[in-house]
């Protein structure tokens, strides 16, 4: 298979999460502030869950880049991937509507952890594919950011029946260390090491 085809059914699956994702937030049907107030947790969730789906889009998009050859286990590793990935909309739209409540936090870091552990799977696939030569490997390196990404998520599952705003904040503060583009793989692509 051309990996074209693996990149367009993951575009059109990310698309498919963000639009369930906007359409979960009910419009309020009186035309007032405190209609609106009343809807600030789905909509700081749904800001939250928008902004992690976009970095997997876009971290998606570079790993995808260094991929020559789709094997089966590249395919079936990207769709684990898109599955945990298409549980947002009801971990979102579950934590939003329940006022950041603990169990619904948990369950939000459970899904943000074994969507990370997907894509950690994914990137282990392509690099078995690829070689240990490939600029995927070479981006990553130690993947700090990946490895700090799961102790957050696992802290923040630990924390979130008693404190689940400090889970919340984990959260963020993952999305926030992603939300500056990765440019390792860009940067391993021109300058490959001999």
């Amino acid at each position: 298979m051309p990996k074209t085809r693996l990149e367009a059914f993951s575009d059109g699956v990310l698309a498919i999460i963000i639009t369930i994702m906007v359409l979960e937030m009910k419009v309020p049907h009186d035309p007032t502030l405190d209609a609106l107030r009343a809807l600030s947790p789905v909509f700081l969730s749904y800001i939250l869950s928008f902004v992690y789906v976009g970095i997997y889009w876009n971290n998606h998009h570079h790993m995808l880049h260094t991929v020559h050859r789709v094997s089966g286990a590249i395919l079936w590793a990207n769709l684990h991937l898109l599955f945990w990935l298409s549980l947002f909309p009801f971990a979102t739209g579950w934590m939003g509507e329940n006022h950041f409540a603990p169990l619904p936090t948990m369950l939000y870091g459970a899904v943000l952890l074994m969507a990370a552990m997907a894509y950690l799977i994914l990137q282990r696939c392509i690099i078995a594919a690829e070689g240990d030569q490939t600029a995927l490997k070479q981006a990553v390196g130690n993947d700090w950011k990946g490895k700090m990404s799961l102790l957050a998520y696992l802290a923040g599952i630990g924390v979130s029946l008693i404190w689940p705003w400090l889970a919340q904040a984990l959260y963020v503060a993952v999305a926030l260390m992603w939300l500056i583009p990765d440019r390792r793989i860009e940067r391993a692509q021109h300058h490959p090491q001999a």
